[in-house]
């Protein structure tokens, strides 16, 4: 299925190869996608997590484009960089076809989103937040490509499980 309303991919050669001009110019992109303006999910605004700052770069920054378990030793990967510009249209654009969409539970006081571009195997999660007793807004948490047949399938099963 096409996504024609997806920007093109930001490519290292963009950058004439050098990983920290790649780096800056990905950055760019998610500066002015999620902190200078600040896209809405289904009318719920979006806050961006800042700290810890690495880098001089937000966390979520960081979380949208590296990969590990343990936040000091995430790893960049270049197909999260490469898609850089894909996470706020599929926030802003979840209602299309080809975007499965479902929230979970991860703990008591917890809840995120998975908006899933199941043909381009791209998923980005949000974080529910409370400010307040009633204000509610949403964190963008990550954004990864799905790159092997068990994710595709633990998807498919999380999303069937709520749907």
């Amino acid at each position: 299925m096409s996504a024609s309303w997806l920007p093109p991919l930001v490519l290292l050669e963009d950058s004439t190869g050098d990983w920290f001009q790649y780096v800056d110019l990905v950055y760019a992109y998610f500066c002015g996608d999620f902190v200078r303006d600040r896209p809405t999910y289904r009318g719920t605004r979006l806050g961006l997590k800042r700290y810890p700052l690495t880098q001089g770069k937000e966390v979520t920054f960081w979380h949208m484009i590296s990969a590990g378990k343990v936040e000091s030793e995430r790893t960049p990967e270049l197909r999260r960089c490469e898609r850089i510009r894909w996470p706020r249209p599929l926030i802003e654009q979840c209602q299309r076809d080809g975007v499965k969409v479902w929230e979970e539970e991860r703990s008591a006081s917890e809840r995120r989103i998975h908006l899933w571009l199941e043909d381009h195997d791209y998923v980005v999660v949000l974080a529910r937040r409370r400010a307040g007793t009633t204000a509610e807004y949403l964190l963008p948490w990550t954004a990864y490509v799905v790159d092997s047949g068990h994710s595709r399938r633990n998807l498919q099963r999380r999303f069937e499980k709520w749907a």
